[in-house]
Formats: C-alpha cells, sequence, structure tokens
C-alpha cells in the first residue's frame, strides 16, 4: 500500500475532528478523548489514556489514527508530538490485582476515571471509544470505533499505547521468560508455551490464564 501522502493526512486529521468540531458549535471547548489498551492481554495492566487537543484550526498532527493502523516507530514519533502539543494529556493505570478482583471491564472504567481526574485543566465533555463511565459528572460521549472517528480518541489511543508497550518491555526485564517485550501480554502461542512450561508470574492474570494452567 502507498505511503500517504502529507496533504492526504492533513485532510484525514480534519475528517477525524468532524465529532469534536460539533461539540464546539455546541460551545464546549476543553474536549477529551479517552481510550484503552490492554483489555485482552493474559498479562500485565489495562492502560487507558485522556487527551485534549487544541481544535485542527489552531495545531493538525498529520498522521494521527487508530493506533491498531501504526507500526510501533510511527507511534512513537506519534506519542512525543502529542504529548507535547496537546493541551493536557494523563494515564489511567490498573494493575492485575485489579483486574482479577472487578473484572477487565470494571478495572478498563477505573482507569479511564483515574485519567480523567488526572487532567488539568478539566475537560468539558469526554469522547470515549465506546465505553460509558457511571464515576464521572462531565458530559460524555460513546463512541463506537471512536479511535477511527475521533482525532482525540486516536490520539489517547496512542498514548496508551506506547506507555503500555514500554511498561511491557520493563517487566519483559523482570520475567524474561514469557517473551513480553515482543507479544506485550498478549496469547502468542510462544506466551502460552511459556506459561505452561513456567507457570504464571506475579504480572499475570489469574481469571484470564485458566484455559492454559492451573494457576
Amino acid at each position: 500500500m502507498p505511503r500517504k501522502t502529507t496533504e492526504e493526512l492533513i485532510r484525514k486529521y480534519h475528517e477525524m475532528s468532524l465529532e469534536e468540531n460539533r461539540l464546539r458549535d455546541k460551545g464546549y471547548r476543553l474536549i477529551a478523548g479517552l481510550d484503552e489498551v490492554g483489555r485482552g492481554p493474559l498479562a500485565g495492566p489495562v492502560v487507558t489514556a485522556a487527551v485534549i487537543l487544541p481544535p485542527d484550526s489552531e495545531l493538525v498532527i498529520p498522521g494521527v489514527d487508530d493506533s491498531k493502523k501504526l507500526t510501533a516507530k510511527r507511534r512513537e514519533a506519534l506519542y512525543e508530538e502529542i504529548t507535547a502539543q496537546a493541551i493536557a494529556w494523563s494515564i489511567g493505570i490498573m494493575d492485575v490485582d485489579t483486574i482479577d478482583r472487578v473484572n477487565i471491564l470494571q478495572a478498563t472504567r477505573l482507569a479511564m476515571e483515574q485519567a480523567v481526574g488526572r487532567l488539568q485543566p478539566q475537560p468539558e465533555v469526554l469522547i470515549i471509544d465506546a465505553l460509558e463511565l457511571h464515576g464521572v459528572t462531565i458530559p460524555q460521549m460513546p463512541l463506537i470505533h471512536g479511535d477511527a472517528l475521533s482525532v482525540s480518541v486516536a490520539a489517547a489511543s496512542i498514548v496508551a499505547k506506547v506507555t503500555r508497550d514500554r511498561m511491557m518491555e520493563e517487566l519483559d526485564k523482570i520475567y524474561p521468560e514469557y517473551g513480553f517485550a515482543s507479544n506485550k501480554g498478549y496469547g502468542s502461542a510462544a506466551h502460552i508455551a511459556a506459561l505452561k512450561e513456567h507457570g504464571p508470574c506475579p504480572v499475570h492474570r489469574r481469571t484470564f490464564i485458566g484455559h492454559f494452567v492451573n494457576p
């Protein structure tokens, strides 16, 4: 697939700003996008990010997209630009103990609420990828496939993905036998084989690994 030109990337950024611009037309200024990474892995935390970007009339970051569509190198570069240019950004993290205690969906919501609470300034409205939060009073707009439709949610997906990948690379240094640097905690064949051979380590989700080992 040919690489998109800068003009095409800028045009897509404006197209992905339509939801934000609709909200600005209603009077909202500080619009935070929220997304998560790590709901499916067998190990490691769930990580969320909240990002408030300037309006696209003031800032365009070419290439912002759903983090799953980007290479690791491109995500890293965009992470640096997003965190440098955002009005505000923050991270929420729930560890494996919380995931096992309350379930992954509730842990994801808690991590999102944590990220929102850490934003300064506080947002006036939230665009959230597919979820609704019960622990915040800020108006919110759940958006299915938000990371592909909203530039704010896409930016949050990049920040969350890079943050979690870096965490898993650090965990790989502590537990090298599981290959966390490459599989990021997901259930690859090599990861499952290592899990069966070595048993779980402290960052494995006990409620996720029952199909593979006897915890």
